[in-house]
This record gives C-alpha cells, sequence and structure tokens, in this order.
C-alpha cells in the first residue's frame, strides 16, 4: 500500500457530512442551461463552484464566454509533475416530468440516498472528484490537478470551445478524466472508451394561416401532420429503426471485433435494461445486438410532432402548419455537417415546402481502447469498487469531449460513477454515499497511477 492510501478510508469517512452538505447547496440551485429564465440561477452555480474549489484550497476562477461561464481551478504544484485535467459539469436537465414524487430543487438525504434533479448528473459526481483531488494533492501525490465545470453541458456546450482558447486560465494538460458517464450495472462498472454524436433537426411546414375546420375544408386542404409523419416514415423504418436517407451510413465505422468481445464480456443483460428504463419490449432481444445498437450504431429518432389540437378528446381541425423534431445518433466516422446536408437534401425531394432547421449538434467521438492510461482506470476502479470496469461505447453525446480532443490532443478517459436506476435525466434522480466514496477512493487510485506514469 503506497503511503497517501493509508489515511484514504478515515479521510472519505470524515468527509461525509462536508460533501453532503455541499451537494445539498448545489443541488438547490436550479441550474437549468437550456432555460433563459433560470440565467440568474446558472451564474449563481458557477460562483458557488468557484467557492467550492477555493475552499478546497485551490484557485478557481469563472472563465467568461459568449455564453455562461466555466469554472476553472486546480492546484499546479510543480511545473515537473504530470498534470491532469478533470471536467465535469454544473448544470441539469429541466425537471417539468409529472412523475416527480418530490420538489426536484429541494434536496432530500436518508440513509446514503441523495435526492434531486442534479445529484447523479453531474454534481455529485463532480464533488466526488474534487474531494479526492484535494486528498491526493494534500497527500503530496506528485501530480498537478485542474478542474474544468461546465455550465452548459446540457445545452450543447455552445461556448465551451471560446472558453478553452483562454490558454492561461485553462492551460493545455497532459491528459483529461472525465466523470459523467453510466455504468451497466450496480455490480458491473462500464467505462466508455467513445461516445455518439448528435444532429437535432427540426422539420417545418406550413400550409395555411389558421386551424380549418375538416367537415368544410377536409380533402381539399393540405395536412401538414400527415404530410410531416410521411417524411418520417420515409426517413426510418420505424419497426426496425433502420435509416433510410441515401448516404446515411457510407461513413460508419462498424466495431472492431475485439471491441465485440468486450461488450459481451461488460455482464450486459437485456432484462435489467428494459428494467432500468421501463421499456416493455425492445426491437431485439440479442444482447449484443442490443449493445452495437445503443453504443456503436447511428439512429433517427422522432421526438415531437407538434401542430393542431393537442386537448382531450377530438377537435375536427385540419392544421395550419405542423413541425417534426428528429435527431439523429451519429458514430464515427460520421459528422453531423453532412448528415444534416443529406436530410436537407432528401426532404427536399421528398417534400420541397418543408423548412428544415438544425438544433445543434456534436461530433462523435472515439478514444482509447487499450495502453497504459486504460490500464490505469482499470486498475482503479477495481481497487475502489472490487471490479474491473468494462470498456464500452456510450450511446450520449458530451459536446466538450472532442472541442478537447481537438484542442489538446491528449489521452481522454472515463470515470464515470453514476448508475442505470440513478435516473440520468428522469423523474426521480439520486445518487448514493456508495457511488461517492468510492468513486473518491477510484479518483485518488487513478491520481496515484498518473503520478507514477509521469510527465508525457
Amino acid at each position: 500500500m503506497r503511503d497517501f492510501e493509508r489515511q484514504l478510508d478515515p479521510y472519505i469517512k470524515d468527509a461525509r457530512p462536508r460533501y453532503e452538505d455541499m451537494l445539498g447547496q448545489a443541488v438547490e440551485i436550479p441550474s437549468i442551461s437550456m432555460d433563459p429564465k433560470h440565467a440568474p440561477d446558472v451564474r449563481r452555480m458557477a460562483e458557488l463552484a468557484v467557492q467550492y474549489v477555493r475552499d478546497a484550497g485551490a484557485e478557481a476562477q469563472m472563465v467568461e464566454t459568449p455564453g455562461y461561464p466555466v469554472v476553472s481551478g486546480g492546484w499546479m504544484v510543480n511545473p515537473t509533475y504530470p498534470t491532469v485535467t478533470i471536467y465535469n459539469h454544473m448544470d441539469v436537465q429541466p425537471a417539468q416530468e409529472p412523475e416527480w414524487k418530490q420538489a426536484p430543487f429541494a434536496f432530500q438525504k436518508d440513509d446514503g440516498i441523495y435526492r434531486g434533479r442534479g445529484t447523479t448528473d453531474d454534481k455529485g459526481p463532480a464533488l466526488a472528484a474534487l474531494m479526492a483531488a484535494q486528498y491526493a494533492v494534500e497527500q503530496d501525490v506528485p501530480i498537478n490537478v485542474r478542474l474544468l465545470w461546465e455550465l452548459e453541458e446540457e445545452n450543447g456546450s455552445p461556448s465551451f470551445a471560446a472558453a478553452i482558447k483562454n490558454r492561461a486560465a485553462i492551460p493545455r494538460p497532459d491528459s483529461v478524466v472525465i466523470s459523467d458517464t453510466i455504468w451497466l450495472s450496480k455490480n458491473q462498472p462500464a467505462m466508455p472508451f467513445g461516445l455518439r454524436g448528435l444532429l437535432g433537426a427540426r422539420l417545418i411546414l406550413r400550409t395555411g394561416d389558421k386551424d380549418a375546420h375538416s367537415g368544410v375544408t377536409g380533402g381539399a386542404a393540405r395536412n401538414p401532420l400527415a404530410e410531416l409523419m410521411e417524411i418520417a416514415h420515409a426517413c426510418v423504418d420505424a419497426k426496425t429503426g433502420h435509416v433510410k436517407i441515401p448516404g446515411f451510413y457510407q461513413d460508419v465505422v462498424e466495431p472492431t471485433k475485439a471491441e465485440i468481445k468486450s461488450f459481451l464480456r461488460s455482464g450486459f443483460q437485456v432484462s435489467r435494461f428494459k428494467q432500468a428504463y421501463g421499456f416493455r419490449t425492445l426491437r431485439t432481444q440479442d444482447p449484443a445486438e442490443v449493445m452495437r445498437r445503443i453504443w456503436a450504431a447511428p439512429t433517427f429518432e422522432v421526438h415531437g410532432l407538434v401542430g393542431g389540437y393537442q386537448g382531450p378528446g377530438v377537435k375536427t381541425v385540419v392544421p395550419g402548419h405542423g413541425e417534426l423534431k428528429v435527431s439523429m445518433r451519429l458514430v464515427p466516422n460520421q459528422t453531423p455537417e453532412k448528415a444534416f446536408a443529406l436530410l436537407k437534401q432528401y426532404v427536399a425531394k421528398l417534400n420541397p415546402d418543408v423548412k428544415v432547421e438544425r438544433e445543434g449538434m456534436l461530433q462523435p467521438f472515439r478514444g482509447l481502447f487499450d495502453g497504459p492510461y486504460v490500464e490505469a482506470v482499470k486498475r482503479s476502479v477495481k481497487a475502489a469498487f472490487g471490479k474491473e470496469p468494462a470498456f464500452i461505447r456510450e450511446g450520449g453525446s458530451i459536446g466538450a469531449v472532442v472541442t478537447m480532443q481537438k484542442a489538446w490532443k491528449v489521452p481522454i478517459l472515463f470515470l464515470g460513477l453514476s448508475l442505470p436506476e440513478h435516473g440520468y435525466h428522469a423523474p426521480n434522480e439520486y445518487f448514493d454515499w456508495g457511488q461517492a466514496s468510492g468513486g473518491m477512493k477510484a479518483f485518488v487510485h487513478y491520481l496515484g497511477e498518473l503520478a507514477k506514469m509521469g510527465k508525457r
């Protein structure tokens, strides 16, 4: 056992009240970055985050951007030590679902269970990493630690690239570790080495100035909702998920045999997946195929159809306009720019009256699948949680990851702490002390591993 590990368990035990108090304060700030009315709350969260980092003994500042600020801070102990940047985000999803059993921004703790929006995504993991970094530095582990906390991640990271151009406030590290992903289950840690990209779009069709009575105009009037549904059918096979846009699969890089084997070693269970997300049926029951589809295959999804009458019963109107909300998840080597061009071109052929507007885009990411950094993550997670993590891909997107990869060209690893049942982006979100305390231990071990590896 290394010297800095000897007092780790007592430190974590003593840190629990402070951790819970900090998490409670953070959760009760509704830092919803995608809702402009919460702009004061987002800035208030940034100010509190700066204070948290300073209270831990590090320097910290808000780095202003055209949007919300980025919080940057840490300990630059010695220029000869390796420097690692730990990335998290402190903004959250909205919490308007009727299924919430409590006020989403009223923090509750109950015997190691922490409830409220942002507990697991991503304020709880961020604070666990902060406390681990503080301990490692205080124990003289030969490493420099930078903390990078974003406040626009849930809104697609539109200002993050501008922030990291500020080299004085956000210096280039030797490596990056991110704690914003989900395990496969409580019994099997999982760390992604790849993320899907994202393209969102709105398809808008206006055929009249107002809704009209179907008994008077039906048959002669165009129905924009029906025409948009026709477009949706032309873009994707609803039963299989196969995308029918010409050229969509041209650039797709399929996962390797070694990657598929790693997926299969992960312990993924279809039944557990269905239970965690409340699914009654899936498009396939084959575990390997489910994993390929959610981690390593592109998609076309319909998220909403707007227009006409939305109230109870049936009001017999022909809508004057309609809007179809869609997105595409993308994999290496697809790009959202090309995907949008293909969609726009195809829709123009199907129905030239439909206007296609882009709603955000994120590039896909593929990181390290093997090598010393991967082995360091494996050893650190096993030391903390008793099992080596499976290396998988993540079906979601984190915009800041590709931005850091392009700007810094350094190894980017993941050390996530959330569980499927924690309710990522869902009502009744929670986190727990077991994952928080284990996360502190894993991060301390990982910082020790990086220190042994030395400066790149």
